[in-house]
């Protein structure tokens, strides 16, 4: 009889006789590694017919399977294939949400590095701006949106782009108090809500004219995308995670 561990995958499977399939489900009570092995592979059967299918796999289908089990040894290859499929996928989902963090550039960085050299820093000053991609991007949009909240005195301009997949933005910042966490929301003129962007304030705030460092007085700018089309949107509204909005402007 194979050891328990090695029957998870054909239990998964369902190709397990009701026999051996109770005895696992008894190891299975008792074996922490096989309730998380079993879960990883739940729902894997169309992946394992998918690789079985493939030219040279040698395997039988899951169609064929109904009359002729797979050998343990096919199972486990097979098994062991989803695995490492299902390991590069979760590898290249968290490289996607590093790279989409990485988008969320502000302008107190940029002024930390405009000021750490000597001189007048004129011509370094320039450099990093330029070197900011969503500061940048949003010199480089000509259609932008702004307004200033009478009572919060925050000022928000939105830099929007038509894209093949909605509208893309770039949000400039300013004069904001932290720490706070925020949203930008596109609101449809169909009444239907869509959070393009979040991000978190610091206590020294941003974009503030009586900052008290020279960081505090850089406004934000940070990019974000809709699946709205731009002639779908009404309007934008930045509100914190307290469901306060700080202020709205007309798309």
């Amino acid at each position: 009889m194979p050891n328990e561990h090695e029957t998870v995958g054909a239990y998964a499977l369902g190709i397990l006789d009701d026999a051996e399939a109770g005895r696992f489900e008894m190891h299975l009570a008792t074996c922490e590694w096989c309730a998380q092995q079993l879960d990883e592979l739940a729902g894997m059967e169309p992946m394992l017919a998918a690789l079985a299918d493939l030219p040279g796999s040698g395997t039988p289908s899951i169609g064929e399977s109904l009359s002729a089990k797979p050998s343990p040894r096919v199972v486990e290859k097979l098994v062991d294939e989803v695995a490492e499929r299902r390991a590069k996928k979760r590898r290249r989902n968290f490289y996607m949400v590093a790279a989409a963090g990485a988008l969320i550039v502000s302008g107190p960085f940029v002024a930390v590095a405009a000021n750490s050299g000597g001189g007048d820093g004129g011509g370094d000053t320039n450099r990093t701006l330029a070197a900011n991609p969503a500061k940048e991007a949003f010199d480089q949009i000509p259609d932008k949106i702004t307004a200033t909240d009478p009572t919060t005195k925050v000022s928000v301009t939105v830099a929007l782009q038509e894209k093949e997949w909605g509208t893309g933005t770039v949000t400039e910042l300013r004069n904001v108090k932290g720490p706070e966490k925020c949203s930008l929301i596109a609101v449809g003129k169909n009444g239907e809500r869509e959070t393009v962007t979040s991000w978190s304030v610091p206590s020294e705030g941003y974009g503030l004219p009586d900052g008290k460092t020279d960081k505090s007085k850089q406004p934000l700018y940070i990019q974000g995308g809709a699946a709205f089309e731009m002639n779908e949107i009404d309007h934008f509204v930045v509100v914190n995670f307290d469901g306060k909005q700080l202020v709205e402007v007309d798309a």
